[in-house]
C-alpha cells in the first residue's frame, strides 16, 4: 500500500476512476483526458502523475511523436493547474483538502517537503521549483504550494511547472529504459 492510499481521502469523487480512465485511454480523446488529469493533478488530486505514460494512445503516429504529444499535453495542463493552484496557494496554503489531509499522516511529509522546497526556492528560484517537479513519484501539490507562497510571476512559475513536469516525464522514461536495459 502506498502512502497515498493510507491518507483519509477528502470529497472528491474516486480519483482511482480517473486515473484508470487515463492508464486506459486512448485516440484523440485520450490526449483530453489526459490533460483533464493532469490539470487536476497540479493543485488537488493525491495521484501520481508518471500514470500519463502508461496508456497507447493509438494515433496512428510513431510512438516517439505519441509520446512527446502526452508529454507535451501533460506538462501544458499540468502548468495550467499550477496556475490554477499558484492563485490560490496563499489561501489555501493551510487548508487545501490534500495539504490538511498530508498534516494528519503519521509521518510529516508536508513539513519535511514545504522546508526542502523552501530551501531549494530560495537558493535557485524558478530554476528550483522545475528541479523539484522532476522528482519522479513525489507529489506535485507540495512543491507548488510550498513556491506559490514565495513567488509573486505567473509567468516564470507557469514555465518553471512546465519544465518541471516535461523533466519528471522524461527521468521518468530514463528511469523504466535503464531498468528495461538491465533485465
Amino acid at each position: 500500500m502506498t502512502p497515498l492510499e493510507v491518507l483519509p481521502l477528502f470529497s472528491w469523487p474516486d480519483y482511482h476512476v480517473l486515473e484508470e480512465a487515463v492508464r486506459t485511454a486512448s485516440g484523440p480523446l485520450g490526449l483530453l483526458i489526459i490533460a483533464i488529469y493532469s490539470f487536476l493533478i497540479a493543485w488537488i488530486l493525491p495521484g501520481p502523475s508518471e500514470v500519463v505514460l502508461l496508456p497507447s494512445l493509438r494515433l496512428g503516429v510513431p510512438y516517439a511523436v505519441e509520446v512527446t504529444l502526452i508529454i507535451l499535453v501533460s506538462g501544458t495542463a499540468k502548468a495550467a493547474g499550477s496556475v490554477f493552484a499558484f492563485a490560490i496557494g496563499h489561501e489555501v496554503k493551510e487548508s487545501g483538502p490534500v495539504i490538511r489531509a498530508l498534516r494528519r499522516s503519521p509521518v510529516d511529509i508536508v513539513e519535511y517537503s514545504e522546508r526542502k522546497t523552501i530551501e531549494i526556492a530560495r537558493k535557485y528560484g524558478y530554476a528550483g521549483l522545475a528541479m523539484a517537479l522532476c522528482v519522479p513519484f513525489f507529489p506535485d501539490t507540495l512543491s507548488i504550494y510550498a513556491f506559490s507562497i514565495l513567488e509573486e510571476n505567473y509567468t516564470k512559475f507557469a514555465a518553471a511547472t512546465f519544465v518541471g513536469s516535461v523533466g519528471r516525464l522524461l527521468v521518468t522514461l530514463g528511469l523504466f529504459a535503464i531498468g528495461a536495459s538491465i533485465v
